[in-house]
């Protein structure tokens, strides 16, 4: 299934560090920041969260949820949170239903090894619940102009 933008967007249902259930649905009349990483406590991953994390006053005066995804367990988003500071949610996509209903698991090359892994998308969704912009090339240092350009 490919995305488009102006479609709207795969719903899903996921538990986040804590535990707690985050349905996109609940986020119905809000702006949504739904990012795919590869991995807590990577440089890349480690960059892009921050820049979020600087820039997430302007992200919500700007009307915008922040939603981090990446397949670690619930214990390891809740060390990255508390090791950044992290003032947004980090979902625990450990089944990878989210990674496959966005279609951001993929499969990757590195030394010529081909694995499975996360494909660093962002996912920017209306009031509506509609695809807004797909980020593909993302900056992790500039993550947040991206968004608010």
């Amino acid at each position: 299934m490919s995305l488009e933008v102006g479609k709207p967007a795969p719903s899903f249902e996921a538990k986040d560090q804590n535990g707690n259930i985050i349905k996109l649905a609940d986020f119905k009349g809000r702006k949504v920041v739904l990012y795919f990483y590869p991995k807590d406590n990577t440089p890349g991953c480690t960059a892009q969260s921050c820049n979020l994390r600087d820039n997430y006053k302007a992200l919500q005066k700007a009307g915008y949820i922040v939603l981090g995804v990446s397949s670690d367990s619930e214990k390891s988003h809740q060390k990255f949170i508390e090791k950044l500071n992290l003032p947004f949610p980090l979902i625990a996509d450990e089944d990878l239903k989210v990674h496959e209903a966005y279609g951001t698991w993929v499969e990757k090359s590195m030394y010529g090894r081909n694995y499975m892994g996360t494909a660093r998308t962002t996912f920017i969704i209306d009031e509506n619940g509609n695809l807004e912009e797909i980020i593909e090339k993302v900056n992790t240092k500039e993550h947040s102009n991206q968004i608010l350009k």
